[in-house]
């Protein structure tokens, strides 16, 4: 059974398009653009106008809800190929809360809109390389070169660098230590279905994977596609 770790924001959420969008509200178009670029700039807005535009998101009741995704099916696609090889997949994100629902459940409710259902999302407050440890994650994507390496300097889990913008330096560091670097979730799941077929053939050298060879449940066990939409489970009773 693979354990995957995936960040929600750079990874399958937008956050970088919707804070441009507030940062446009609240301080105007022009304060985050570069005079060289009509286009607007994450690195544009200053540490006092984030605070400034970071005040009026955490005030807005579920924001994280209205972010877009990046590639929608992909989500899906996700949820269908860890219900059929039995993956477990945690969302690991250290989101700002903010007005509405926790931060736990506003990310939950956007992941089940784009069809992954239940999905277990771990808030983490520190390092992403001591979460990876305590869930004994076997791979993580994240879209930081920070927190990756956080990840193969404090565990034994691999972990992979999602880069929606090209940057060729940043590409270069990230494999020079043995991190893998893709641009599109797409490529994420792709990796994944091989990684998928290639670690039975390493019985015995990552004894983390020995579940990987328990014996498969009939499909008459199987929970429908959408558990919501079966009928309720009915509570255990002595």
């Amino acid at each position: 059974m693979l354990r995957v770790g995936f960040d929600l924001d750079g990874v399958v959420a937008d956050f970088r398009t919707a804070f441009l969008d507030a940062a446009a509200k609240v301080l105007g178009r022009e304060a985050i653009q570069r005079p060289s670029s009509p286009m607007p700039d994450f690195d544009a807005v200053s540490a006092a106008d984030a605070k400034r535009v970071w005040k009026v998101i955490t005030e807005t009741p579920n924001w994280w809800v209205g972010l877009a995704p990046y590639e929608p099916a992909q989500i899906a696609r996700l949820y269908q190929l860890a219900r059929r090889y039995r993956w477990e997949v945690s969302f690991l994100t250290s989101r700002i809360p903010t007005a509405g629902d926790s931060v736990q459940v506003q990310s939950q409710a956007w992941l089940e809109a784009y069809g992954f259902y239940m999905p277990a999302v771990v808030t983490v407050p520190g390092s992403r390389g001591e979460i990876a440890n305590a869930l004994r994650l076997d791979l993580v994507i994240d879209d930081q070169f920070l927190n990756c390496l956080e990840v193969v300097g404090a565990s034994q889990s691999k972990a992979i660098l999602i880069l929606q913008m090209g940057d060729d330096t940043l590409e270069q560091q990230a494999t020079e230590r043995g991190i893998g670097v893709v641009h599109r979730l797409e490529e994420v799941l792709e990796v994944l279905i091989q990684l998928q077929d290639f670690l039975p053939q390493k019985r015995g050298v990552v004894m983390r994977l020995a579940d990987w060879f328990s014996r498969k449940e009939p499909e008459s066990h199987i929970l429908p596609m959408n558990p919501r939409a079966g009928r309720p489970i009915p509570p255990h009773s002595d």
